[in-house]
């Protein structure tokens, strides 16, 4: 099926599970760009409510009915359907074009002629929401399509005027190769994902050709030994600007003069093939942030941002949602929310917030499936044993059955003093009964280890309310 023709030529759009972070932002783009857009979900929520708002007309219900009702004329669906989802199997045997997100994400990335991927390991959806809010800021008007929730915009995504697409670029089962990149950012290459993968090999490989397929300006990690080897490996390397970033004073950008304000905030001036060009202040913390934020200046440049605006306004930027998020102050008691759920992740956010003004920390962590927890579980004991307290639940499965017999209890054996419930509630209750004022709480994992965080929220609130 040629996707890009299709999109030419038909208007009645069908979203399988529209109400998705990665669904809905795509729609929004359709809607914007005339299609009729329909949906179904089974979860209510902000983006279904948003969507409505634009005009999509969206059943609470996942059923072979609808394909009757809307009459679409393509058919988009997530993997995050179950297998037998009654609307997805009419949907394959209707004789209705069917494509998963990732093709028709492609599409729309060729849609637009200055398309800029970002991608990575670690990293990808604090950056893509920087470099995405300094350019709403200074009046780009860029199309977005991002991984968290941007709190300028309070959403994934937005489709704006401009001939600029700023889009996270997802690695996992190699979907960032349906995209069609103008520009590249390449923040790390890490051993994550290895039960597709293999091994870091194949890992790199796929980075190389996606940064072999970007056509003008490829912008990489030049301290970061994977990274290197991915850039080395590619075969059109001469056709475009390569641009690195990184500590090391041998990088294009690079950062020198670096200090954390309370801790952990950094400031430093920027530093271009070796003079330095400005000044910016973080509004968000850690070290890893200054990488990250070299990556968003590279590009908020080459695409006519001066050194002024961007100093002005990083530090509007306090992070995207569930990266650190403080969610609130109770008591004098901290609750924060974060997604790392790798521990590359956890180390650099844990490490992080033990260098804030925090009494003591509590990291409350979920791990995500058991292949993840099995092959870096000593990683994981090492990056966990960092915080004041460790309290974990249960391994969350997602797309995995436990066939190799692997348990949080394992890995809370190697963590001094560290302890494990079976659900969030248990969980929270225990932390809320030992959490003293001064205290951080942050639940830690890219499931839905948020509802515990959450649920602790309500109960302090319902306590200071009587």
């Amino acid at each position: 099926m040629d996707i890009d023709s299709l999109l030419k030529s038909i208007k009645r759009i069908h979203f399988i599970g529209i109400g998705g972070s990665g669904m809905c932002p795509l729609a929004e783009i359709l809607i914007a760009n005339g299609y009729t857009l329909t949906g179904s979900d089974n979860n209510p929520g902000d983006n279904i409510n948003k969507l409505r708002g634009l005009g999509a007309v969206i059943n609470m219900e996942q059923v072979p009915e609808n394909l009757v009702q809307f009459s679409p004329e393509l058919i988009v669906y997530t993997n995050a359907i179950l297998p037998g989802n009654p609307e997805l199997s009419a949907a394959k045997e209707s004789g209705i074009p069917c494509v998963e997100r990732a093709i028709l994400f492609g599409a729309i990335s060729r849609m637009y002629s200055n398309c800029i991927g970002v991608c990575g390991t670690h990293g990808k959806t604090s950056t893509t929401s920087l470099l995405s809010q300094l350019l709403l800021e200074n009046g780009k008007d860029p199309t977005l399509v991002i991984g968290g929730r941007l709190p300028l915009i309070d959403s994934h995504g937005r489709s704006g005027k401009s001939e600029t697409m700023v889009c996270e670029a997802c690695e996992f089962k190699d979907t960032f190769l349906e995209l069609s990149p103008d520009t590249s950012i390449i923040l790390n290459i890490d051993n994550d994902h290895m039960e597709y993968f293999g091994t870091i090999e194949n890992s790199i490989r796929s980075f190389t050709k996606f940064a072999d397929m970007t056509t003008n300006l490829v912008v990489y990690n030049g301290d970061d030994a994977n990274t290197l080897k991915a850039i080395e490996n590619m075969t059109t390397a001469s056709s475009k600007k390569l641009v690195s970033f990184g500590f090391a004073a041998g990088n294009d950008y690079s950062a020198t003069n670096i200090t954390y304000v309370r801790g952990a905030y950094p400031e430093f001036d920027v530093v271009y093939k070796g003079s330095v060009i400005g000044h910016v202040a973080l509004g968000f913390p850690g070290k890893h942030s200054v990488i990250n934020s070299l990556s968003a200046i590279a590009v908020a440049i080459e695409n006519g941002l001066t050194m002024e605006q961007i100093s002005a306004t990083i530090g509007n930027f306090k992070g995207a949602g569930r990266r650190y998020e403080i969610l609130g102050e109770f008591n004098g008691i901290t609750i924060a929310d974060d997604y790392a759920h790798h521990p590359t992740e956890l180390k650099a956010t844990l490490s992080t917030v033990m260098s804030m003004e925090f009494n003591r920390v509590w990291a409350v962590f979920q791990p995500f499936t058991y292949s993840r927890t099995k092959t870096h579980m000593q990683a994981f004991a090492e990056a966990l044993s960092i915080p004041d307290f460790c309290v974990m639940t249960e391994i969350m499965g997602s797309r995995e059955v436990n066939t190799e017999g692997v348990y949080t209890s394992q890995l809370a054996s190697l963590i001094p003093g560290s302890v494990w419930f079976e659900t969030q509630k248990e969980v929270a209750d225990y932390v809320m009964s030992k959490a003293e004022p001064g205290d951080l709480i942050i639940t830690l994992g890219c499931g839905d280890i948020y509802k515990a965080a959450q649920y602790m929220v309500k109960c302090y609130e319902e306590r200071l309310n009587g």
